[in-house]
C-alpha cells in the first residue's frame, strides 16, 4: 500500500492531497518576506512549505560563481553574489520552522548537496526534497538516503531508466520517499507537462506514492494531475507577481492556492468509489423524465422503477 508520513501527516491514496507551497527564493533573500509567506500559504490551507537550500561555495565551479549576472532578475552582479543574496542561514531557518510550527504547517527544503542536507538535518526538518538537477546525482540520493528522513525526489529531465536508478539507490537504504513527476522548463508549456506519466508512474512503482512539481501557469493542471493519480502537488507560491525575480511569474499568489486546495478537495469529493448508483438526490429529477411502461404504453408518469444497485 503506498503511503508516507510527513510531520505526522499521512499522504495515501485515501488522504486528501498533500499541497506543498513552494517559497524557493521567492522571499528575496528576505526574512519578513518569507515570514509574510508562510503565514499565507498556512491561511491558504497548504499542507507545508519549502524553501531551497545550497551550499553555493562547494555546489557551483568559481567560473559559474563568477560568471556576470547582471539583468532585471539579478540580485547581484556575479551568479555567485546573486545566489548568496537569496540564500537563507540558520538564523532565518530556525526563525521560518519555529513559526510554521507554531502555526500548524509543515516546513522542509530542498537539498542541492550534501553539505546543504547535513544543514537541515542538523535543524531537525521533517523531510528533505531532491530536486530535478538531482535525479542523477547518486551520492546526493545516497547521503540523504542515509539521513533517514522522508525524502521527495523531482523527476523533470528524466527518463524512467534513470527514475528506476534513484528509486534503487533510495529504497536500498530506506522506503520513506515519494516520486514527484516534473517538466524542468520555468514555465512549462502545456504541450510539455505530459500528465499520462502519472499513472505510468503508479503502475511502475506501485508501493510508492507519486506526486506532481507544476512548473506552469494557473491551477487547472494540479487538479488533472490529481485525478490522474498524483497524491502531492508542489506549485510555487509568491505573494505578489510582479516582484523581482525570475520564478514569480509561473507562481501561484494566495488567491490562486487558495482556489487551488479548494478545487483539490472537491477533485477528491468528486471521484467518489467508482460504483454506479442512484443517488438520493436524482430521484426527482429522474421522476421528471424517464419514461415507464404504461397501459397507454412508456410515458412519464413522475414515478421511478424499483432502484437497482450494480450489487
Amino acid at each position: 500500500m503506498r503511503e508516507l508520513t510527513i510531520n505526522g501527516r499521512l499522504i495515501s491514496d485515501d488522504a486528501p492531497c498533500y499541497v506543498i507551497a513552494e517559497l524557493g527564493h521567492n522571499h528575496q533573500g528576505r526574512l519578513e518576506t518569507a515570514r509574510q509567506m508562510v503565514r499565507s500559504a498556512h491561511d491558504c490551507g497548504a499542507s507545508a512549505v519549502k524553501l531551497q537550500k545550497r551550499n553555493n561555495a562547494t555546489l557551483y565551479s568559481q567560473a559559474i560563481l563568477d560568471k556576470p549576472y547582471d539583468h532585471q532578475n539579478s540580485f547581484g552582479e556575479t551568479y555567485g553574489l546573486h545566489r548568496e543574496a537569496l540564500e537563507f542561514g540558520q538564523h532565518a531557518y530556525e526563525e521560518l520552522l519555529h513559526l510554521s510550527a507554531w502555526m500548524g504547517v509543515t516546513c522542509f527544503a530542498t537539498a542541492f548537496d550534501e553539505a546543504s542536507a547535513d544543514f537541515l538535518f542538523a535543524l531537525g526538518v521533517p523531510a528533505i526534497k531532491i530536486a530535478s538537477g538531482g535525479l542523477t546525482d547518486v551520492p546526493l540520493l545516497k547521503h540523504v538516503a542515509q539521513l533517514r528522513v522522508p525524502t521527495l525526489i523531482s523527476t523533470g529531465g528524466g527518463t524512467f531508466r534513470e527514475v528506476d536508478t534513484a528509486v534503487e539507490t533510495v529504497s536500498s537504504i530506506h522506503q520513506d520517499f515519494a516520486i514527484l513527476h516534473c517538466t524542468a522548463a520555468y514555465p512549462a508549456d502545456f504541450a510539455l507537462l505530459n500528465l499520462r506519466v502519472i499513472p505510468a508512474m503508479r503502475e511502475r512503482y506501485p508501493d510508492t506514492v507519486i506526486g506532481w512539481s507544476g512548473h506552469d501557469s494557473g491551477i487547472a493542471m494540479a487538479t488533472a494531475a490529481y485525478t490522474l493519480g498524483a497524491r502531492i502537488i508542489e506549485k510555487h507560491f509568491t505573494l505578489n507577481r510582479a516582484m523581482k525575480g525570475t520564478d514569480h511569474a509561473f507562481s501561484l499568489e494566495p488567491v490562486g492556492l487558495r482556489k487551488l486546495i479548494r478545487d483539490l478537495g472537491r477533485a477528491r469529493v468528486a471521484l467518489g468509489d467508482g460504483v454506479k448508483r442512484y443517488e438520493a438526490e436524482e430521484l426527482k429529477p429522474i421522476a421528471k423524465m424517464r419514461r415507464r411502461l404504461t397501459e397507454d404504453g412508456w410515458k412519464v408518469t413522475g414515478e421511478v422503477d424499483d432502484v437497482q444497485s450494480d450489487g
